[in-house]
């Protein structure tokens, strides 16, 4: 390994002190490379170097030794130190203290979610630890396990406890097979995630049951939310079946002035893309929509089909901008950004599965993933407005203010 040199010279009360606190960093090859050469430069330190006579040790050979990790073994070789004095003999300390058997927890399965395959686990176990009982499909079951309760938890969590003021709904593909999930931003900032749905197209019957499975779980909607999405028809019905007049949609900036250029030529997108990104960067809501009927305009000359886009779905574009909010939350709920980037790191964290065998065990990696993205997750931009956004919905869609007991 290449870095040898470093792992030799850590000191050795810092290895004990990382071995107890991240035993799942200490799996195979690092774990192995590391107490190997640390017990043996314990016993440099304390005998010196060969034939050294003025050190009060001497070396006393070597015997044969393991580790327990979670009840599993590791081989490793001992060296033995004697006390000339006393004739007394000794194993390392670090040693002594790993034979004491680590628990390995679900930090492991985060080692997993965050890069590890079980099959590059298993090859490096078997070729360079030379360990046994660390088997593939061991960890494999151990992971079903702990996953079936973290899907299990996704799945029953208590929606009431949190106060939603708004939602983002989007689709993701793992090999071909679409999960649509969404994501709640509450009156705090905090982004919670609040479900998911497998489904091969987003077609407003599988989303609406979504919808519907975050209102059995209690979701708090009678103050208005205001839901984000990329413009698509089966989410935007299914927000209408479901909500009715409890709920706004937002329709992602980004992916709309995208949809516009699209129908571009080369030579034209650069154009466009500046002059609808500037519309939408209006704060004003009736500056913003002139803008984009000019632009409208334009293109009639340029691409009908490029003008007919900049108008179909308008008013959902500019909903955050009717609510006089562009200025204060507009970085954050005016396009998916922050899904996009849960989607990202969906992406980054099973990159190592080869293949999804079927709906459970997607649905399992899934609950997972977004269990373990989400403490991570920073507050929404400009969060302590917010305030403003409840009051906006409450008057958008003429609701009363909900009586305090």
């Amino acid at each position: 390994m290449q870095n040898n040199k470093i792992l030799i010279e850590i000191d050795k009360e810092e290895i004990i002190r990382m071995i107890q606190n991240q035993p799942e960093l200490f799996v195979g090859e690092t774990m192995k490379d590391i107490i190997q050469k640390s017990i043996y430069k314990e016993a440099e330190e304390k005998a010196g170097e060969r034939y050294n006579r003025d050190s009060q040790y001497q070396r006393w050979g070597k015997n044969p030794g393991s580790v327990s990790i979670n009840n599993e073994k590791v081989r490793l070789e001992v060296p033995r130190i004697r006390e000339k004095d006393s004739g007394k003999t000794e194993e390392p300390e670090i040693y002594r203290t790993m034979k004491k058997t680590v628990e390995v927890d679900r930090r492991f399965l985060r080692y997993l979610l965050n890069g590890l395959s079980q099959k590059k686990y298993k090859k490096a176990a078997q070729m360079i630890t030379d360990s046994f009982g660390l088997s593939q499909s061991s960890m494999s079951r151990k992971f079903n396990r702990e996953a079936e309760k973290a899907l299990k938890e996704f799945d029953s969590r208590d929606l009431s406890l949190y106060d939603i003021v708004a939602i983002l709904i989007d689709g993701k593909y793992f090999k071909k097979e679409q999960i649509v999930h969404a994501v709640g931003i509450t009156m705090n900032g905090d982004k919670i995630m609040l479900g998911f749905i497998h489904t091969t197209t987003e077609n407003s019957k599988s989303i609406a049951e979504l919808l519907k499975r975050l209102i059995n779980r209690n979701l708090r909607f009678e103050e208005g939310i205001l839901f984000i999405s990329d413009g698509s028809k089966g989410i935007h019905k299914a927000i209408d079946e479901v909500f009715g007049d409890k709920a706004l949609l937002q329709r992602c900036q980004w992916h709309k002035r995208e949809n516009i250029i699209s129908y571009l030529s080369d030579r034209d997108k650069d154009l466009y893309r500046g002059k609808l990104q500037r519309a939408y960067d209006e704060p004003d809501y009736h500056t913003a929509k002139s803008r984009l009927l000019e632009i409208n305009k334009e293109l009639q000359r340029v691409n009908r089909s490029a003008a007919n886009s900049v108008l179909e779905g308008l008013e959902e574009s500019l909903t955050i901008h009717r609510l006089g909010l562009k200025e204060e939350l507009g970085k954050s709920l005016s396009t998916t950004n922050i899904i996009e980037n849960i989607n990202s790191q969906l992406s980054s964290k099973s990159k190592n599965v080869k293949r999804w065998k079927d709906s459970e065990m997607r649905g399992r990696w899934v609950a997972m993933m977004l269990l373990e993205i989400e403490p991570n997750m920073y507050r929404i931009i400009n969060s302590k407005k917010l305030h403003l956004l409840r009051t906006a919905l409450r008057t958008e869609l003429k609701i009363e203010q909900q009586k305090v007991a």
